[in-house]
């Protein structure tokens, strides 16, 4: 696949999706993503003409780039693709995920690898994240959470990394759901490696997908840019546990950004992992859930998606009228006393403690024993 250069057949050279795939891929392989430098030069331009201001570098103002251009091997990298069993996507393709559209600066094309495919199961999704070294209150939330969603049809989205995001796709995987591994590597690279088994059945079941070409190795900054594209696939983005300097934290702001549903998950209040998350909360950015129902509820389809009303286990004594409230709380729970003794205790006449006394009895609330009435001992408190 050769690079097209522009001339006067532009036009009709741009209208094939070969001609597109090639400048989008060159572009991805010679131009770091969100390059703070780089990309508002190229912003607003067709890939076309972006290619062709990083090929030309006019007034060297893409010099960063000249090394890259110089080794660039597009037919390489499409044959490493193929190798690997994986798919370049393309914006216009059915299968483009149309949620990254919605970044300031979207990817210029994605590296997928594994059956799922991203515009279908996107539409149903939430990303799970949070710290790398989380706790175990944190893995056990983020794996419960991520096996509840599986079941009820949503895909689970993550980074890929130790701690929330292995938790997450594990999760989702024992449910025989679709979890998505974003990668701030090439597809060809597991990272980290002790994650290889897992991001392995990821692939099998879900899908493995980055913006980054084969053989690109993780860096810090391309952790902040895959950041961006776990908060553009979803329609919502949930914290498990965050520091106040996580990465996760990123994730939410440019959740915040694209204006996706951000909720957090509170954790102990002295846990410095969860700090992060109570800020978000306390900021007003996060709404806070606790369970499967309620992300569900703030992340599923109007009417379906529901959570229930959440309300504490009602009991006998819940039933009772004013008057045997009154009384249930002036017997005694250890010796029996009398109907005289329990009208003043309770300020009641002895016709309604004698009444009240039959409706606590008929209820297995008191009972009669030698030295008078008293409270069963089951319903001691």
């Amino acid at each position: 696949m050769s690079t097209p250069r522009r001339s006067s057949d532009a036009a009709q050279l741009e209208a094939t999706r070969d001609a597109q795939l090639a400048v989008r891929v060159a572009l991805a392989a010679t131009v770091e993503p969100e390059d703070k430098a780089l990309m508002p030069l190229l912003q607003g331009h067709d890939p076309f003409t972006a290619w062709e201001l990083v090929r030309t570098n006019p007034e060297g103002r893409f010099d960063r780039c000249v090394a890259r251009v110089e080794r660039l091997r597009l037919d390489d990298i499409v044959a490493r693709t193929a190798a690997l069993g994986a798919r370049i996507v393309i914006p216009g393709d059915d299968e483009w995920p149309c949620g990254v559209d919605d970044l300031e600066r979207p990817p210029f094309c994605l590296w997928v690898t594994g059956p799922a495919r991203l515009d279908a199961v996107c539409r149903r999704s939430v990303s799970i994240v949070g710290a790398r070294a989380a706790t175990a209150y944190g893995t056990q939330v983020a794996g419960e959470l991520a096996f509840g969603l599986a079941n009820r049809g949503f895909a689970v989205v993550s980074g890929g990394a130790h701690g929330i995001d292995t938790a997450s796709h594990r999760g989702a995987l024992a449910a025989d759901g679709t979890t998505i591994a974003a990668m701030a590597c090439g597809i060809d690279i597991a990272y980290p490696a002790a994650n290889s088994a897992p991001l392995a059945e990821i692939a099998r079941s879900g899908a493995i997908v980055t913006e980054l070409p084969p053989g690109s190795a993780p860096q810090k900054q391309r952790f902040l840019s895959r950041n961006r594209l776990i908060a553009a696939l979803t329609p919502g983005t949930v914290v498990v546990e965050a520091g106040l300097r996580s990465g996760s934290r990123a994730t939410a702001s440019a959740a915040r950004r694209l204006h996706r549903v951000l909720a957090a998950v509170p954790g102990p209040v002295t846990s410095p992992a969860s700090a992060g998350t109570h800020q978000l909360i306390r900021e007003g950015g996060a709404v806070l859930v606790t369970d499967v129902d309620e992300c569900a509820d703030l992340l599923g389809s109007i009417g379906d998606d529901l959570a229930p009303v959440k309300r504490e286990q009602p009991s006998v004594a819940d039933t009772l009228g004013d008057v045997e409230s009154r009384l249930l709380d002036a017997l005694p729970v250890v010796r029996g006393t009398g109907v005289d003794r329990l009208a003043v205790s309770a300020g009641l006449a002895p016709r309604e403690v004698m009444r009240a006394l039959a409706v606590l009895l008929g209820a297995g609330l008191a009972e009669r024993v030698d030295s008078g009435w008293r409270r069963t001992r089951d319903q001691i408190r």
